[in-house]
């Protein structure tokens, strides 16, 4: 059975991140049946990381606030969680279905798939997207 995705209530969550008047940073999409679907949105990233279980296969759109003594920015990223106690076909089809969460998610500085719960460490995460931003003048400081 084909995948389909509520675009509209995908759009308004990933939308609420983006917003800089909101203290929203993340949203979360999950699966039900073959609808992918909001599963939620906050502002403690642990929360986000709580959903990241052995047999969850979920996308997250993650506002993460890098920079360095000279500026602050936002930064976006793209986490796609597939649990270990997720079955083989499933897994498979996460990779197709990335697709069409990328119709709505559009853009992220920085793109992860991951399996294990130590990688979604958000000091990890934030130390990468601070790489992929570019100049570092934290070297600087002294």
């Amino acid at each position: 059975m084909a995948t389909h995705i509520d675009k509209e209530a995908c759009r308004e969550a990933y939308n609420l991140v983006r917003d800089d008047s909101t203290e929203i940073n993340w949203a979360s999409f999950k699966y039900e049946g073959s609808r992918i679907v909001p599963a939620g949105h906050g502002v403690d990233y642990a929360e986000f990381k709580s959903q990241c279980t052995d047999d969850a296969r979920l996308f997250g759109f993650v506002r993460i606030t890098t920079g360095d003594a000279m500026s602050k920015r936002a930064k976006f990223t793209l986490i796609t969680w597939i649990g270990d106690h997720v079955s083989g076909l499933q897994r498979a089809k996460i990779s197709t279905d990335k697709s069409l969460v990328k119709d709505i998610v559009q853009n992220f500085a920085k793109e992860f798939t991951i399996s294990d719960i130590k990688e979604l460490d958000e000091d990890y995460i934030r130390m990468e997207l601070k790489k992929a931003g570019g100049a570092n003048y934290d070297a600087q400081a002294e």
